[in-house]
């Protein structure tokens, strides 16, 4: 991964946005521009509010709070905002007919929401939300599917001061109602269903047993997305998403003006153990942070589209949503299955022309056994940025993506952070040259560093815990209603550092990457080593598709490597394969690390936004309790793999 195999044209450092930035402000390099941005965040973030345009009720006099203490700095202090306002009641007055939501679902035909549009909608639902006796303060899940009724669900609550609860389309009633408890909810807005592989997801039904175990919900909104038909019904409780809107003036509501600090959302991490941990983001830090990356880090322009393949419920979903709306500019969504067919995102791509296009590691890896001419089958000459984020990439992948998909044009934008960043630590930018597989350096913005387990900084090529030592505006506001949990989980190594649990390493170039989590990685004979070196010299291999590796027990290294292989279609899985990639990964990675199993698997536990679940891999092999798993997509996985072992 020496080599450099991308490199900006003239053209691509002339349009970006960041380039904008950098003049405006007299800065000369992509070194001097992280460098000072590490420096002094203060008037970072606030030449980004002004360059971005972001607008304010009431100006703010103070950018950054730091006396409560570095884990709960404050931004913005003094000023008043809705990100709603930022994110469409100010568009629908400058550019009411620009798109401002495309979206398909699995079956014929898309839709188009315009700013004015998007207005109406979220305004009707915020007098009609108003109307069920939502008030500022008040929290309320969604749980839907992507569309145009999800943005205006997230903005309608913006408008009233309500927090809303962004939950996976794809979660059981359990995981439903877990969530809908820990925090309260008055209300739940979901769909009667969606379809997901050509079979309908019934989500009416899922939402009713979960708010049968979740006493706070006094009324459920359903947006009849299917039409289906004898959809089961509570009188006083359920109400019909377009009888709602239709009974409210056409008047605009009143978008509350609120300060910066004010909770916008609570997204939920899976917890290794116990519940899982609600994160609270604010309207005044989300929006800067995230407008900031999706214009200098994405490179959006107000005439073109993202499409970052997403659920809600990841954080991924509420970025993409602000972050282009933010910006005046075009959100595609999708709510079906990207590969199924597995041309289905190169086709949509096509049809819409996508400029933006984001993804997970995991999902190009499920897609590269469908051939090359999957993709070169479709016109993907939109493209003019490539976004990725979700795990380390594997080299060859990586290059397939840039390559096939971008044709050699596009960077990859490889970013990494997290639900409770709020945003990225890690990220290039589209004037920047890229290796293989690298986050290239710091987010703007974000003092980031790669430290030894003593908390001195490693040298290069050296891989340590991966630190922040400054506040950013993003930042979750602690663990909601855990404030010790908070503390314990970050900040509790270092005083005033943030440990975020990955791995990291900086080349002798400067080039930083990821070696996956802390807690995945493997300690062999002494030698720490990340899965994703190990899944990489797997990867190389003709015969397989994806793979996974965990550390197991044992008494002689103190961990073993186990791998779980995932074929490539009509490739026999046979015991003289499985030495042959045991001796691939000890050729590649030395002796020391040849892995003690090769399990052959149908397919790797994955969460909705493609990420493996390697600590549920190691419980099933030392049958221990996995944590919660409620953010699987396929649960029946962990119990073929049983089986098999």
């Amino acid at each position: 991964m020496s080599e450099i195999v991308w490199s900006p044209s003239e053209d691509y450092v002339e349009r970006a946005n960041v380039t904008r930035f950098m003049r405006a402000n007299g800065i000369g390099s992509y070194e001097e521009l992280v460098a000072r941005s590490q420096a002094d965040v203060e008037w970072f973030w606030d030449a980004v509010v002004k360059d971005l345009g972001l607008e304010f009720y009431e100006p703010y006099t103070q950018v950054l709070d730091t006396s409560g203490g570095i884990a709960w700095a404050t931004w913005f202090r003094g000023g008043s905002i809705n990100l709603a306002h930022n994110c469409v009641d100010r568009w629908a007055e400058r550019t009411p007919d620009r798109v401002a939501v495309r979206w398909e679902g699995e079956e014929p035909g898309s839709r188009a929401v315009t700013y004015a549009e998007l207005r109406e909608m979220s305004d009707r639902l915020a007098h009609g939300l108003s109307s069920l006796g939502v008030q500022d303060g008040d929290t309320i899940g969604i749980f839907l599917p992507m569309a145009p009724e999800t943005v205006a669900a997230t903005l309608a609550c913006a408008k009233l001061g309500a927090i809303y609860l962004p939950l996976f389309s794809g979660y059981g009633a359990d995981a439903v109602a877990t969530r809908l408890r820990d925090a309260g909810c008055t209300v739940l807005i979901t769909a009667d269903g969606t379809t997901r592989r050509g079979k309908v997801v019934p989500m009416k039904e899922t939402a009713d047993e979960a708010v049968a175990a979740a006493p706070s919900v006094r009324h459920v909104v359903v947006w009849e997305r299917l039409g289906r038909t004898g959809l089961p019904w509570t009188e006083g409780r359920d109400v019909r998403w377009g009888e709602l809107l239709d009974a409210q003036p056409a008047a605009p509501f009143d978008t509350a003006h609120l300060d910066p600090e004010h909770p916008l959302f609570v997204a939920y991490t899976s917890g290794t153990t116990g519940r899982p941990k609600g994160s609270v983001h604010v309207h005044g830090g989300f929006l800067v942070k995230i407008a900031e990356e999706v214009a200098y880090q994405t490179d959006l322009h107000q005439d073109e589209t993202l499409f970052w393949v997403s659920d809600l419920g990841w954080i991924m979903g509420p970025w993409e949503i602000t972050g282009a709306t933010a910006l005046g500019a075009t959100v595609f969504l999708f709510d079906g299955a990207p590969n199924d067919p597995p041309d289905r995102l190169w086709d949509l791509v096509e049809r819409h022309r996508i400029d933006v296009l984001g993804i997970s590691p995991t999902l190009i890896r499920a897609l590269i056994p469908s051939g090359d001419e999957s993709v070169r089958g479709h016109n993907l000459s939109s493209l003019r940025i490539l976004g990725s984020t979700g795990e380390p990439w594997n080299p060859e992948p990586y290059l397939w993506f840039l390559r096939e998909v971008g044709g050699g044009r596009c960077p990859i934008i490889n970013i990494s952070g997290g639900t409770e960043v709020g945003a990225c630590f890690l990220s290039p930018l589209p004037i920047t040259s890229l290796k293989a597989c690298t986050l290239r350096g710091p987010a703007l913005g974000m003092d980031i560093d790669v430290w030894d387990a003593d908390g001195a900084p490693v040298g290069p090529g050296e891989v340590g815990e991966l630190v922040c030592k400054k506040p950013w505006p993003g930042m979750t506001r602690g663990i909601w209603k855990d404030p010790d949990r908070y503390i314990a989980t970050y900040w509790s190594r270092w005083p005033d550092v943030w440990v975020h649990g990955d791995w990291a390493m900086v080349d002798e170039d400067g080039f930083w990457f990821l070696h996956g989590r802390s807690d995945d990685t493997m300690k062999i004979a002494g030698k720490r080593l990340g899965p994703a070196e190990v899944e990489s010299a797997l990867t190389d291999h003709p015969a397989v598709a994806e793979s996974a590796a965990v550390g197991i027990p044992d008494e002689l290294k103190g961990e073993a490597v186990w791998c779980f292989v995932v074929t490539r279609p009509g490739v026999e899985q046979t015991d003289e394969l499985a030495r042959e990639l045991t001796g691939l990964v000890a050729d590649r990675l030395g002796k020391s690390f040849k892995p003690s199993r090769v399990v052959f698997v149908q397919e790797l536990p994955k969460t909705r936004s493609a990420k493996i679940v390697r600590r549920a891999l190691r419980a099933v092999v030392l049958d221990k309790e996995p944590g919660d798993l409620s953010s699987l997509e396929n649960p029946d996985a962990l119990g073929a793999i049983r089986a098999r072992l």
